[in-house]
């Protein structure tokens, strides 16, 4: 029969440096193999949204501007089509709320759609239809620097997700801010 090995402070900490050095080896391992599919997945997720919130476009452009990734589109010819902006904040319900706002060349939204959110399931989470066009806050066509959009119990004119107002208030806040930055672009 073999030994039983002494419980001793010495035996502890090697089995345990011994366990933590196979655990931290698996979890590298893992990351590796999963960080190339994750990087290409969230690309296609940012490439497919551009695509969504801009009209037909030929070419695109990056700017970084205050720290948000601004894609700047252009026909064939060389004109502006529009700007695909990069924006969040931490402002909802459940934290950061991360949106790509497209803009047209007046600066009207032409579309956005959510890149993160970690919104209230059938709530805030509702913010990816209730301000598409033909929803019940449709922001879509509206021009933000023209009075910015507030919630209409903030007497604005946008209707906010019903029993959802801070997530309202935080989403309009990031197509703001996504205005005032179009604002700030070289064109």
């Amino acid at each position: 029969m073999a030994k039983k090995a002494q419980s001793t402070l010495v035996n502890m900490l090697l089995s345990l440096t011994a366990i933590a050095l196979v655990a931290a080896a698996a979890l590298a391992a893992l990351n590796a193999v999963t960080k190339a599919p994750i990087e290409a997945a969230q690309k296609a997720k940012v490439e497919n949204a551009i695509g969504a919130v801009l009209p037909k476009f030929d070419n695109l452009k990056d700017q970084t501007v205050d720290g948000c990734v601004c894609h700047l589109a252009y026909d064939a010819q060389g004109a502006f089509v529009g700007a695909a902006i990069e924006a969040g904040n931490d402002k909802g319900f459940g934290g950061h709320l991360q949106l790509m706002v497209g803009f047209d060349t007046e600066g009207n939204v032409s579309g956005y759609q959510i890149l993160e959110t970690h919104e209230t399931p059938g709530l805030g989470a509702l913010a990816g239809e209730w301000f598409q066009k033909g929803g019940k806050g449709c922001i879509v066509g509206l021009n933000p620097t023209q009075g910015s959009l507030t919630v209409k119990k903030d007497g604005g004119n946008v209707d906010a997700i019903t029993g959802s107002t801070i997530t309202s208030r935080a989403f309009l806040g990031v197509v703001n801010d996504a205005a005032a930055i179009f604002n700030k672009l070289e064109k």
